[in-house]
């Protein structure tokens, strides 16, 4: 039998990578990532005002250097690769003009933070979201959140156009449609480039853009007006159907098939967001909640239509059917920030190692790049295994998550981190080790809401960096949860679950479910909750909760 092939492409907040996997055997015959040169500089980022913009160039140089390099890596025939399917963050809006180019790429935007991708992470649309809200709730129509949890983002797509029209009336003059991170790429790829027929992504327009079949797509133009006659407008240039990831979006172009060595016979499947595409790839089936782990956390489910009926489950980041699994219903959930906690910690250590003893005179420059590379290599494993040895009984502070405010459950960005019970034997581990349970604290309270709304979870499944490198995370969070986790094998669990998706529409497998149990990842390690733990992590939690309850009403709201 003659060998198929196909390419999943997987965007992170700092790289992409692309996976070529053999369509029959799931084996990954060869991977690469890139990563973002101008993202890496910290160009068109201001941190302190919450605002993340990436580049379009960073992406689709990214995509150019990996397909190419996976194709000339596995010496595989053009004609053998059959379908490419691309996953990318999201919320993560670009605005296009009528040609379909981004401003960004035009030369009058080309260094126009608000031309830019709008990155997942950015918050500067906290006000608008606040508007969205607050307008859902008295307008006296149909609550246009109700399948989004209830509570709409400054994270995801309304806010943000309103945000940026708001912000800069020459790229609101200059755009004549936005389009969601994962529809770019996969349009920029297609054959068919007429903006109107190309199809759109079930899974971000159902997540982040209000977008349901009971009111016809997207949010009605009153309720839009409303907010800014300039939304109206701009739905009229957007869309009303969408489309689940197992579909064709068109072939492959001849610019690109030129660019990357492949052929114009080559399937380019709907885009979809990188934790739903690792779901795919982690197997995902009913009562299992898969939880992408990386510098954020998305937790992933999907369940049938007759189980949840019209049951709204709130506070979460959406139920959209077919966003994981064509007729089955997906929710989303996850946590702002999770890797990124212990990310800021590991920078507020290195300060004095970077303004001071990397700057220090008495050393060679061999000796500063020697000494980067020791500590680096060190820095998290030492803390882990530090934090790792204080028992629980000992003093450890409370700490919350909310360093990038909080996603889920009841999304409110405007949320600030906090930490009680210092003391003079609080050293750097016991800091840390407040800041693992603060991550795994904030993963509790997400699965409680869920089985609180009745949605049960037998199984959690864990994918991403933090789950691969991190034993120490992994069995805190099987302790505080009271639930086994099983951890996926392949370290590309997002780009396996799109080439997935890409395997489907390119008509190898009749549907997800089935290339999913073919090609989904294996499983490497089970960490089970400690019955000595379980107990004293709960003392912990209902800690955290308190201090939680305080700053979300006592302190925030002043």
């Amino acid at each position: 039998m003659k060998k198929s092939y196909v390419i999943g492409l997987d965007y992170g907040t700092d790289s992409v990578r692309a996976v070529l996997l053999d369509a029959h055997s799931g084996e990954e015959i060869a991977t690469d990532v890139s990563y973002y040169a101008r993202w890496k500089k910290g160009r068109y980022c201001e941190a302190t005002k919450n605002q993340f913009r990436q580049h379009p160039l960073d992406h689709i140089e990214g995509l150019e250097k990996t397909i190419k390099t996976v194709v000339t890596q596995s010496g595989v025939e053009a004609d053998a690769i059959k379908g490419i399917c691309i996953d990318t963050t999201g919320s993560s809006p670009l605005p296009l003009d009528k040609q379909g180019t981004p401003l960004a790429l035009l030369d009058e935007f080309k260094e126009n933070p608000n031309a830019m991708m709008v990155l997942w992470k950015d918050h500067t649309a906290i006000k608008e979201a606040n508007e969205i809200n607050e307008l859902s709730r008295t307008w006296g129509g149909v609550d246009f959140t109700s399948y989004e949890g209830g509570i709409y983002s400054s994270e995801w797509f309304w806010a943000k156009i309103l945000h940026i029209a708001r912000e800069d009336q020459q790229v609101k003059a200059a755009a004549y449609t936005w389009m969601e991170h994962c529809d770019y790429m996969t349009y920029m790829l297609c054959d068919d480039q007429d903006l109107n027929r190309f199809k759109r992504s079930r899974c971000a327009a159902g997540h982040k853009a209000m977008w349901h079949q009971s009111w016809n797509g997207l949010p009605a133009d009153e309720f839009l007006n409303q907010l800014d006659p300039y939304l109206t407008k701009l739905k009229g240039q957007l869309y009303s159907e969408t489309f689940t990831s197992d579909q064709v979006a068109g072939y492959l172009n001849s610019t690109w098939a030129e660019k990357l060595g492949l052929s114009t016979r080559t399937v380019i499947a709907v885009g979809t967001f990188d934790a739903h595409a690792g779901a795919v790839g982690a197997k995902i089936e009913d009562n299992t909640l898969v939880r992408v782990m990386g510098t954020s956390t998305c937790d992933i489910m999907v369940t049938e239509n007759k189980v949840l009926q019209d049951q709204l489950v709130k506070g979460i980041c959406g139920q959209v059917d077919g966003s994981v699994i064509p007729n089955m219903i997906g929710l989303e959930a996850g946590q702002s920030a999770f890797g990124d906690v212990l990310a800021w910690f590991k920078d507020v250590l290195s300060w004095p190692l970077h303004n001071l003893v990397y700057n220090a005179q008495s050393l060679e420059e061999t000796q500063v790049q020697l000494l980067k590379k020791e500590v680096e290599d060190a820095f998290i494993f030492k803390l882990s295994q530090m934090a790792e040895n204080i028992p629980l009984d000992q003093s450890i502070p409370i700490a919350l998550d909310w360093v990038n405010g909080r996603r889920t459950p009841d999304a409110n960005q405007e949320l600030k981190a906090a930490v009680m019970g210092l003391s003079l034997g609080s050293k750097a581990p016991h800091i840390f080790k407040a800041l693992v349970n603060a991550i795994c604290f904030g993963a509790k309270k997400i699965v409680e809401r869920f089985e609180e709304q009745g949605v049960r979870i037998d199984t959690v499944i864990g994918i991403g960096g933090v789950a691969r490198k991190s034993p120490f995370i992994m069995q805190t969070l099987a302790n505080v949860l009271n639930k086994p986790i099983k951890i996926a094998a392949s370290d590309q669990a997002p780009a396996l679950g799109a080439a997935i998706y890409a395997a489907v529409a390119a008509g190898i497998y009749p549907d997800v479910i089935s290339a999913s149990k073919e090609l989904g990842s294996a499983f490497e390690a089970e960490y089970h909750p400690e019955a000595d733990q379980i107990q004293l992590y709960q003392t912990h939690m209902d800690f955290y909760s308190k201090l939680a309850d305080f700053i979300e009403h006592e302190v925030t709201n002043q």
